[in-house]
């Protein structure tokens, strides 16, 4: 195998200032990820295509040239260029080193590494025998974080999830600066207001995906809708092998019914689906880190997998950019961003419904509990009060916090805390 394949996926083998070409916008909440090229772990880098997975491999590589690496020590493969399809990780790393660095560290970076069939061992292989190596990889499916991974590499490897821009990442994007202390005590300029809140209506309709960000207004959806073709045919319908025309009218029902009930009876009598195609698709989907699905809160396992989940989708720009609705759906695409914000850094969120309904449980890792409800208005309807009054009823001992999320509303009433969205996702600790 001849060099030449790799030479342009590391172009700092010949000018090393190009890297400054790659490394994109900083991202201080994935700072950690940076700081791991130090440490011997393999470092495991998932999320949904286009999240900004490869862009932090190149601010990784960044650093590792400005604290003195010498270039030829970094590779960086990218496993989605058809050219490499027929080598082997061996042949690859071996022509490496034979042509370039024989004796030296090596920091290697793969990226989409699930498109390599036996990677997993390969990798352990190399990291057991203790070589000079440093590994980071990405992929885009959680299915490799839950299988492969899991299997070969307990022990051995540090993992991360990597998400479309917060709404605090998308105002540094902007350059809009605010006060984080002075903002939480309500001190804050009409002016920088008016940004912040601008801004997020902008967030509402086209999400946080870094590139879209980025990009004139003109390009934006066609990139969004390029974004859904490249992870419904590469993450699931390719990976799967399934049917394209099936799987496609699928997501675009979920896209379009997010925030509710997924309702299998309803799904087949939409689609035309079987209860296993369904079951199939969605886990596909998910995988693929499209959609979360949020579980019934119970302390019982069996109510809670008996009773039907919730579907969310990980950006709402996506989302719009591909499914027939209107902006009578704000209050889909709020709550869609309320859930997103929780998932950065929970994993037990659930929905709760007996007479009234709660949108999210938050269960802290203290088994204290968290019920929000969110109403992008400031006409605060009966049922969102209820629901939290409920729920805090259902549960005393362990209930700590009932939020109420509205547009500009912003008061204490009987225990529920009433707070602006704009000002929930900067200030709130469970969304940093």
């Amino acid at each position: 195998m001849k060099l030449e394949k790799l030479n342009e996926w590391n172009p700092w083998w010949e000018k090393p200032d190009l890297i400054k070409a790659f490394e994109g916008k900083e991202r201080t909440h994935y700072q950690d990820i940076i700081d791991s090229i130090q440490i011997r772990e393999i470092i495991i880098i998932t999320g949904i295509r286009r999240s900004g997975k490869s862009t932090l491999m190149y601010q990784m590589i960044s650093k590792l040239l400005d604290k003195g690496t010498k270039p030829e020590q970094i590779l960086f493969i990218n496993f989605e260029d058809p050219k490499l399809r027929n080598d082997s990780l061996e042949d690859l790393y071996q022509a490496y080193k034979e042509e370039l660095n024989p004796n030296k560290k090596t920091y290697i970076f793969f990226d989409e590494i699930h498109k390599k069939k036996g990677w997993e061992a390969w990798i352990r292989k190399q990291y057991d025998l203790k070589k000079d190596l440093k590994f980071v990889i990405s992929g885009s499916s959680s299915q490799l974080l839950k299988k492969e991974y899991s299997t070969l590499l307990t022990g051995r490897n540090l993992t991360f999830e990597i998400f479309p821009l917060s709404f605090s990442e998308l105002l540094r994007f902007k350059n809009i600066n605010y006060d984080k202390t002075k903002l939480s005590k309500g001190i804050i300029q009409d002016k920088t207001k008016h940004k912040i809140v601008n801004t997020l209506s902008h967030y509402i309709k086209k999400g946080g995906f870094p590139e879209i960000i980025l990009k004139p207004e003109r390009y934006k959806l066609q990139l969004l809708e390029q974004y859904f073709s490249d992870i419904l045919y590469k993450d699931i319908i390719d990976r799967y092998n399934v049917h394209p025309q099936k799987t496609k009218d699928l997501l675009l029902f979920l896209l379009t019914n997010m925030t509710g009930i997924i309702s299998l009876r309803n799904i087949r009598n939409a689609l035309g689906l079987s209860y296993d195609t369904i079951k199939e698709y969605v886990t596909y989907a998910k995988e693929a880190f499209l959609f979360f699905t949020v579980d019934h809160f119970s302390y019982s396992l069996k109510e809670q997998k008996t009773l039907p989940s919730k579907v969310y989708c990980i950006d709402t720009g996506l989302r719009n950019a591909v499914s027939l609705t209107f902006s009578k759906d704000t209050g889909k695409l709020v709550e869609n961003i309320v859930l997103i914000a929780l998932k950065r850094k929970w994993d037990d969120v659930y929905y709760w419904k007996k007479t009234s309904e709660v949108d999210f449980i938050v269960k802290a890792p203290n088994q204290t509990l968290t019920a929000i409800n969110v109403t992008y208005t400031n006409q605060i309807k009966n049922r969102e009060i209820d629901g939290l009054k409920e729920f805090k009823v259902a549960f005393p001992k362990r209930i700590t916090k009932l939020i109420l999320i509205t547009k500009d509303l912003e008061t204490v009433k009987d225990d529920i805390a009433y707070i602006p969205l704009w000002k929930w996702l900067l200030t709130e600790k469970m969304n940093q």
